[in-house]
Order: C-alpha cells, then structure tokens, then sequence
C-alpha cells in the first residue's frame, strides 16, 4: 500500500507518540522502532544515504504512515515519491529538543553503545549524523540551529494545505481533523519521554 502520511519531524519531537496515535487510528507506522524488529529495512535507508536510488516499497510497503527518524531524514525523496501523501512536521522547543536528545538517544547517534549492531551504526551515520546534523552530533548551538533550519524547510517546502505543523500537547483534535478521521475516546497517547526511555526493543 502507498504511504498516505510522512513525518517530517525529527526524533525526540514526540514522535512515538505520534506513532501510536496513528495506529489507533488505523495507519500502520513505521518508526525507528521498527528498525530492530526489521532488520532488513537498514539496507534500504543506508543505500540512500549514500545517495542511490532506493525501492522505498521494501520498506514501507505493509505500512500507511512513517514518522521518526530514518525515514524524517528522507522526507523531500518520500514527499516526492508518495505525491498523494500528508506531511506532518512534528515540532517541539528546539532547547527542550536538544535536552531530549542529549539525555536519551545521544550516545546511539554517536555510535557509543545503545545498540549492538555496525550496519544500524552505519545507516546512522550516513543519514543523521552526516546529512541531518552535517557531521556534528554533538554542539548543542550547531544541532539547535540545524533542528529550527529543517523545520523551517519543511514549513516552506510543503504546501500548505498538505502539511500538519504539529505538537503531541495539541492532542486528537488537529491530527483528526487534518486526516479526516473522527476522534477517537481516550486520551492523546504519552510515551517515550525521558523519564520513562528505554532500549529499543531486540529484534
């Protein structure tokens, strides 16, 4: 099935959540999660890192939306690829952000532990490191400037009308009304902050 929804946002902008308020409303999500319990899928995102062309189907092709990083790193091929498809820019406080990443996913992306695994290593470093943060994962005032530049670029590249400029404090009423879906009962789902970060699951 085509992607009918691409998150734009980066990691650590709420984007678990996200995920599962998508599935709740009936988009399959794929999110870094989904990485480690498909492990076939790093081949793909490390091919365009390098910058060849890619069969986006072999990896999103039992899911309706993706959202997190790798995918947000490829958002402009994605947006291209599924013409038909809804953005949703994830956005946080760009100092809270950088708290975030710091305190929870830093030392993955610097390829200091977290996760045991050279071609994970290898798709992160070509996709986040090198072409997200421009070869510096750790400045706090490079990343920052990066975070607000990337999502003013996607706030000017996306048309209007196909774009969703979003915070999980906004809650179901925006994200349902932007996908036509009713409201569902229950609370906006709430996982992954810091107090509550974990390992990413074994495959």
């Amino acid at each position: 099935m085509p992607l009918e929804i691409v998150g734009a946002g980066w990691g650590r902008t709420g984007t678990l959540s996200l995920k599962l308020a998508l599935e709740q409303l009936g988009y399959p999500c794929h999110h870094m999660f989904e990485i480690f319990l498909h492990e076939d899928h790093i081949k793909t995102f490390t091919a365009a890192g390098r910058g060849e062309a890619v069969d986006w189907e072999a990896v999103f092709g039992e899911y309706r939306a993706t959202v997190d990083w790798p995918g947000a790193t490829y958002w402009r091929e994605l947006t291209a690829a599924y013409p038909d498809a809804k953005v949703i820019l994830s956005e946080r406080d760009p100092q809270q952000w950088y708290e975030s990443y710091e305190a929870t996913i830093s030392v993955g992306v610097r390829g200091q532990g977290l996760v045991d695994n050279p071609e994970w290593h290898e798709m992160v470093q070509l996709g986040i490191v090198q072409r997200d943060f421009e070869g510096n994962a750790d400045d706090r005032d490079h990343l920052v400037a990066l975070f607000e530049r990337h999502n003013a670029e996607v706030r000017a590249t996306v048309p209007p009308e196909r774009l969703l400029v979003f915070e999980a404090r906004d809650g179901w009423g925006p994200l349902c009304a932007f996908l036509g879906v009713p409201v569902p009962e229950g609370d906006y789902p709430h996982a992954n902050d810091r107090s509550q970060w974990h390992k990413p699951p074994e495959a």
